[in-house]
């Protein structure tokens, strides 16, 4: 086992895997740029190292200063948390050649990944479901009107680099077209530095539903059900639960397996989520993601596992400390995610942290680094918190976080809860029929 661990991320994510650190007996070291000095994970890790100003790119991005800081410190671990440099196949390559353990998949499985066309192509080899589109990039206004013609309207054109919404635009009629492939081949471009898209079959109500899959590199893998992330804005997940509310055990039981085996099949290691859009019974693979996800907590809720724990375990060459057979759901989890934005535009609203209160209660978590004295610095992503909820059931969990809402306590920086509290007035959300499309819409017309 590791004697001592890197987290090369800060904020919540990072407290989270100093936790389990210190749960394991592991020692932690935080790295921090010059703006979080004073942050919550530099304070509650054993070491930290400043590796640069607040500019990510000089900082959390920074392969050489983030290997200097293992250098220093003597770690021999390094855990990556989510974002920055958590999907970057360079960085684990280094890794390697330096001798430090990366925990997290290897870099050929990153990479693979990383590129939705490869990605897809390997889940197609593999079994796993997709959404009907072209073979491979589409290079001209041409080809995208033939594959459009072979798939039927409505299109999505895909950025193949993309990512968070970025060089993807929909064409529902033939008119369209042009226009949204330039558009989104210009974003691309702009966004990733390449601008080869490709393209998909627009489902018209689908739901997000992702699969958590882990495995232990030597050709094992299980799956911990489902999540549905299917409420978004701009294609960033706000509120997900599990399991998902349109889920049979036997639907579950039939895409769990085909994940499971499809990642056992390449010796894939650690945690991993393989996201679909759902819709009418039939699941289409969209992208995986090699990395632990912003809401893994609601699977670690209703499934009573330590998903940061077992990265730790399969990295250090231990084998997974559960089977399939061990996996058993118990009641109902759900996320919602906590931002310093002010509403109805959502912009982000750094600042200081004038009074913090978490709730708590049974069934509640918090995962946040927030602290009352604390400045939001404005250079980094605008997630300050997520609340977990878990009960017996969904309308117990509901219940729970209408109940934690209420509690929780952030003065001097404006937040999306009240956003969660209308949400839960909503007798769509209450039901569970809701699509990747629904957010959005409500939106427009709550702040119309």
């Amino acid at each position: 086992m590791f004697e001592k661990i890197l987290i090369a991320n800060r904020g919540e994510i990072a407290l989270r895997v100093i936790r389990a650190c210190r749960e394991m007996g592991i020692k932690s070291v935080a790295v921090h740029s010059t703006a979080d000095s004073d942050a919550m994970h530099v304070r509650m890790a054993d070491e930290s190292v400043c590796i640069g100003p607040p500019s990510s790119s000089q900082s959390y991005l920074s392969i050489p200063a983030i290997i200097s800081a293992c250098e220093i410190t003597g770690a021999e671990a390094i855990h990556p948390g989510y974002g920055f440099l958590s999907e970057n196949a360079s960085f684990v390559q280094a890794l390697e050649d330096h001798d430090i353990a990366f925990i997290g998949p290897t870099a050929e499985h990153i990479r693979i990944m990383g590129d939705k066309i490869t990605a897809k192509d390997t889940m197609k080899r593999l079994g796993v479901p997709c959404v009907p589109g072209s073979d491979g990039g589409v290079a001209t206004v041409e080809e995208a009107l033939t594959v459009a013609a072979q798939i039927g309207y409505p299109v999505i054109i895909k950025a193949t680099a993309g990512g968070g919404g970025r060089g993807m635009k929909v064409a529902k009629t033939e008119a369209d077209l042009e226009v949204a492939f330039r558009t989104a081949r210009s974003e691309a471009k702009a966004a990733f530095g390449n601008d080869e898209v490709y393209m998909e079959k627009y489902l018209q109500r689908p739901r997000h539903i992702e699969i958590q899959v882990f495995g232990d590199g030597k050709g094992s893998a299980v799956h911990l059900g489902e999540r549905d992330c299917s409420l978004q804005r701009r294609h960033q997940k706000v509120f997900e639960e599990a399991p998902g509310p349109c889920i049979t055990p036997e639907l579950r039981a039939r895409i769990g397996k085909t994940c499971a085996d499809a990642v056992a099949a390449i010796n894939y290691i650690g945690a991993g989520t393989i996201e679909f859009l759902y819709e009418d019974g039939e699941f289409y693979f969209i992208e995986m993601n090699t990395r632990l996800q912003v809401e893994h907590p609601v699977t670690e809720g209703i499934f009573g596992v330590d998903l940061v724990r077992e990265q730790i375990r399969v990295a250090a060459g231990l084998p997974m400390s559960f089977g399939q057979d061990d996996l058993t759901i118990n009641g109902h989890a759900i996320e919602v995610r906590i931002n310093a934005e002010r509403l109805p535009n959502f912009a982000p609203c750094p600042g200081k942290v004038k009074v913090f209160h978490a709730p708590g209660g049974l069934g509640v978590r918090m995962d946040s680094a927030l602290y009352a004295g604390y400045s939001i610095p404005p250079y980094y992503d605008s997630l300050i918190g997520k609340l977990i909820v878990h009960g017996r059931d969904r309308p117990e969990a509901l219940a729970r976080l209408k109940r934690a809402l209420g509690e929780l306590i952030v003065d001097g920086v404006d937040t999306t809860v009240p956003l969660f509290d209308a949400l839960l007035e909503e007798p769509d959300i209450l039901a569970g029929d809701y699509s990747i499309h629904w957010l959005e819409k409500w939106l427009a017309e709550a702040f119309a």
